[in-house]
């Protein structure tokens, strides 16, 4: 049953951007109830916004989720509404919603929107999330057929974004930076039980390589549990590994974008 619809952006809080992709939904579907998910994504980050929806989807009433983090509106690229695990994912297909469909269990559907009669007229070629995808959201929200939004799509055809991954071998574990928060805590793709794999438990020390860097930091159950100014790594609130600095950004400390490469190993 669809109980709410959510919205993801890069809009930022600035500008009326989000209250009008709110009010085109409340002005057809007045009972929908709204979760504003992000709308703080750095600009045309879809990695980003990927993430923090894929994390977040697990949380979210069963409904339609709405990603709009979109550099290629009035492109190429296609809109799509996409079925999994009971929700219902409206936005671009540049991989932004592939990490939350793979969390909701996987693609059962998806539909190019492309039926403009469910569109704001006339359509801003570069405000694609309040004259397409809320206005479809709000109708699908009141009973429209995903069919009837546009023609069937096949759901290996979807621009899915690489998983991020992580590899357990010769008694360390390597992986990526999957994203970096506001705070500049740089999210792993290395999973909290990976570590374990290893032997490593909270109050140990890791060994830490960055490119050709290494170091050593303490894991511990938080940032807080180190003094203000210091690194850590700790297990963040999605399972995975992240490196943190207390009071402080450990992405502009360490020079660690999304995509960079780690490898996490027990010291002796």
């Amino acid at each position: 049953m669809t109980s709410v619809i959510t919205l993801l952006t890069d809009y930022g809080l600035e500008d009326g951007y989000v209250a009008a992709c709110h009010g085109v939904i409340a002005g057809i579907a007045p009972e929908a109830r709204v979760i504003d998910v992000c709308h703080l994504i750095p600009p045309g980050d879809v990695r980003r916004g990927a993430a923090v929806l894929a994390q977040t989807i697990p949380y979210l009433p069963p409904g339609i989720h709405i990603g709009a983090v979109d550099p290629g509106a009035g492109g190429a690229r296609r809109a799509v509404a996409v079925e999994a695990g009971g929700r219902l994912f409206v936005g671009p297909d540049n991989g932004l919603l592939s990490w939350a469909v793979h969390a909701s269990g996987g693609a059962l559907a998806a539909y190019e929107i492309s039926n403009e009669a469910h569109f704001l007229r006339p359509v801003s070629p570069t405000f694609h999330g309040r004259d397409v995808f809320a206005p479809v959201a709000g109708r699908l929200y009141g009973g429209l057929s995903p069919a009837d939004v546009g023609p069937e799509v096949p759901v290996d055809r979807l621009v899915t974004l690489p998983e991020p991954t992580s590899l357990l071998r010769d008694g360390c574990v390597e992986g990526e930076v999957v994203s970096v928060d506001r705070y500049g805590n740089t999210q792993l793709s290395i999973a909290a039980g990976d570590l374990q794999a290893l032997g490593v438990r909270v109050g140990d020390t890791l060994g830490v390589w960055l490119g050709r860097r290494q170091m050593s930091l303490p894991y511990r159950e938080t940032f807080a549990a180190v003094p203000p100014g210091e690194l850590v790594a700790f297990a963040d609130s999605a399972g995975l590994v992240a490196i943190a600095v207390n009071s402080g950004d450990a992405a502009q400390r360490l020079g660690l974008p999304p995509g960079a490469h780690v490898r996490l190993s027990p010291t002796p």
